[in-house]
């Protein structure tokens, strides 16, 4: 392997500095996007039942904003719930806002690694063609052997960057589908609480 990455040269390094970033992004996101991280079940039952409870204290809005994405959401509605649900709303899509940028942190870097990796490998392709040619001396014959390994060491660097960018696209789909569902079951899980804090649901 380290052969092979040194017979590709030079321009490799940065689709393995890529690869090594994107890998990083994945595993982070892929424990911080959990369901049950993002939006714990029964969180909305619970925090309503407190509220009918004992109201809104100081004590539940700490513990809700600490808990999850969606206690942060949530907790930002109590805060407003003596106000109109029109200031309730606004407060909740304003945190919301916020809370979708959280979950989408990282993901434009990592679609952009899978727009740009196959570009470096193309480019490392190129560049590995111009010296391949430029090392060959006119008027003497080249050994089509040695050019056809020459050719080929230069394309290790289009298959390398086609094979992180592969992985890369897939997870930065995944990764955006699951962050947007998140997002509007956090929308329906706070239009709910609106709703029974108003009196418009039991």
């Amino acid at each position: 392997m380290l052969a092979i990455l040194q017979a590709a040269g030079w321009p490799i390094y940065f689709i393995l500095v890529a690869s090594i970033v994107a890998v990083a992004i994945i595993i982070e996101r892929a424990v911080s996007l959990r369901r049950a991280q993002v939006l714990p079940d029964g969180l909305l039952a619970l925090a309503v039942q407190e509220y009918k409870q004992s109201g809104v204290t100081s004590d539940m809005l700490s513990r809700l904003q600490a808990n999850s994405p969606l206690g942060r959401v949530l907790a930002a509605g109590l805060k407003n719930v003596k106000s109109s649900r029109e200031i309730m709303k606004e407060s909740i899509e304003e945190t919301g806002r916020a809370v979708a940028h959280d979950l989408e942190r990282f993901l434009t870097t990592l679609g952009t690694i899978a727009t740009a990796a196959p570009l470096l490998g193309l480019f490392g392709t190129v560049i590995g063609m111009i010296e391949l040619f430029g090392s060959q001396t006119p008027g003497q014959g080249s050994d089509p052997a040695a050019l056809a390994h020459g050719i080929s060491v230069a394309l290790y660097n289009t298959a390398f960057g086609i094979v992180v960018a592969v992985p890369a696209l897939v997870f930065y789909r995944h990764f955006r589908s699951n962050v947007d569902s998140f997002i509007v079951e956090m929308e329906q899980q706070a239009i709910k609480l609106v709703e029974v804090v108003h009196g418009e649901r039991g």
